[in-house]
């Protein structure tokens, strides 16, 4: 077996950029996009500071997470590591760049020039037209590699079959080889030198590993834990917002989330005996209307969309694709069911908009590379807080078109029980957020708009919908309330707190001034 990897030395990064600038001649990268990133680091405080460099990119996980998320199939793993992805094949989707945890992946939708309004002659030469409205990333020069080994030389030992980051090292920071051949020069780095993985806790596995120390010279330590740093946006490894699903993506979660909560609902109360058939009709057609309308924004957001299509092709795997067939089955239960009311339809119906809500809780779950994303709770708020809002639809529609009176018996207990289920997890979500690694940036959006989101979204519905029964029009409020303010909840948590994984250093060497300096040279003797 052959499995392709990459070290960095801390150590011997001089921060030239050499790299960087071999990475965008040799892949043709457009302004903007680098696939070979150096991040020029200052740790500490004067006088115990530090400063270093990280070579980061694609990462080359042997658990992508990027792998599994991608609906269409075109980002997968080779039996020799590298992860690929098929321009062809990809949708622009954007998944797989929120999946990320490392900040590898881009995508460019328009073309762009060096130069305004002019292409060079190398643009013109090299135009990458496949690569426009689709993930691309670093790819550690797949075709040098394959090229090379074709004709008979060694990746990491012949430069002309070596990623061309490597090749162009001034300082041989960057070495390139297989890890499982023990003799290569990488495997023998990693054995006889202590490294880290970056992001090692996520389970990823990636594929480059970071050495930190200079035997019997420079020793290593345990990075800072410096949580002021982190809350500062011009850190370097701090995480930015990401921008690839923006409100297009927020559309479809908030609107879907309510349309599919509403048809759940719906269907509960007409096997309860509280809605007739007429009035479920009405209800699942709004719901229908509803969800369409955020799947028309999702489809907006495709940076191909010609190939919509083919989201159907992952259901193995990709909770987009089971989004998708969720879709295919509930549209045509609905029609259906308004030519034949048939109990079967009925329930096809309910159970598809119930998956299409399960589904699109674990399509945020599963971004790795946004903390705030992958809270073990999300999930279950956005599948509360659909079903809360679903029922606040179902009390307006009941009221404006006076339908099914015995439905205001159970609007108080529904209401009451959602908004305390909604209310306990949005509390959880907020008390555990560093306890599941939401940077401090995340946590100060979490902590303005949880007290607004507690209020307004779920405590004053909740109490209205309590005395719905007693007070006219109060379960109409209500019901406006919950629909409001959860599309606002679920709007603000994909496009406001969605900040990035960022970069993370285990270990740092130990050089720098005041505590940061380094130890007299080992083994030798101070004039």
């Amino acid at each position: 077996m052959t499995r392709w990897g990459m070290t960095v030395d801390l150590n011997r990064c001089v921060g030239c950029q050499t790299c960087t600038i071999a990475c965008k001649h040799a892949n043709a990268t457009p302004p903007g996009v680098q696939w070979r990133k150096v991040i020029d680091v200052e740790l500490g405080t004067f006088p115990d500071v530090e400063r270093l460099f990280v070579v980061t990119g694609c990462q080359h996980c042997d658990e992508p997470p990027c792998v599994p998320v991608c609906p269409s199939g075109a980002t997968a793993k080779r039996s020799d590591g590298l992860v690929t992805i098929d321009y062809d094949m990809c949708i622009g989707c954007a998944s797989c760049v929120v999946a990320c945890p490392y900040q590898a992946r881009t995508i460019v939708h328009e073309k762009e020039y060096y130069y305004t309004g002019r292409a060079t002659a190398q643009e013109l030469q090299r135009p990458h037209e496949e690569r426009l409205g689709v993930a691309n990333k670093c790819t550690f020069c797949i075709e040098r590699i394959d090229d090379g080994l074709a004709a008979g030389l060694t990746p990491g030992k012949d430069m002309e079959a070596t990623p061309a980051c490597v090749a162009s090292c001034i300082a041989q920071a960057l070495k390139f080889g297989d890890y499982d051949d023990s003799d290569s020069e990488v495997s023998r780095i990693v054995r006889d030198n202590n490294t880290f993985q970056m992001h090692e806790e996520l389970g990823t596995s990636p594929q480059i590993r970071y050495l930190y120390e200079v035997p019997e010279s420079m020793p290593g330590r345990d990075a800072d834990a410096d949580v002021a740093s982190l809350a500062n946006p011009a850190n370097p490894l701090v995480g930015k917002r990401q921008r690839y699903w923006d409100y297009r993506a927020a559309m479809n979660f908030a609107l879907g989330g309510m349309a599919s909560g509403l048809a759940i609902i719906a269907w509960i109360t007409h096997l309860m005996g509280l809605l007739n058939t007429g009035s479920l009709q009405g209800a699942n057609l709004s719901a229908a209307g509803i969800m369409a309308i955020g799947l028309f924004f999702v489809f907006l957001k495709l940076g191909r969309k010609g190939r919509f299509l083919k989201v159907l092709l992952r259901p193995q795997t990709s909770w987009m694709t089971r989004e998708t067939y969720c879709v295919a089955a509930f549209f045509p239960a609905v029609g259906l069911s308004l030519l034949w009311p048939h109990p079967i339809l009925f329930a096809l119906a309910g159970l598809a908009a119930a998956g299409f809500l399960f589904a699109q809780g674990q399509i945020l779950y599963s971004a790795k590379g946004i903390p705030s994303w992958r809270a073990p709770q999300v999930p279950w708020m956005l599948m509360a807080t659909g079903l809360f809002e679903g029922l606040g639809l179902l009390a307006l529609i009941a009221a404006g078109l006076n339908v099914s009176p015995n439905l205001g018996s159970i609007l108080p207990t529904f209401g009451v029980g959602l908004a305390m289920i909604s209310g306990y997890l949005l509390l959880s979500y907020k008390w555990s957020g560093p306890e599941n690694s939401i940077g401090p940036l995340a946590m100060a959006d979490i902590n303005q708009l949880a007290p607004i989101i507690l209020g307004a979204a779920y405590a004053v519905p909740g109490i209205l919908f309590a005395i719905a029964n007693a007070v006219p029009g109060a379960d109409v409020l209500a019901g406006l309330m919950a629909v409001g303010s959860g599309f606002f909840w679920k709007f603000m948590l994909v496009t406001r707190i969605c900040h990035q994984q960022g970069f993370a250093l285990a270990k740092v060497p130990q050089r720098g001034s005041g505590t940061r300096a380094a130890p007299a040279r080992m083994g030798h003797d101070v004039a």
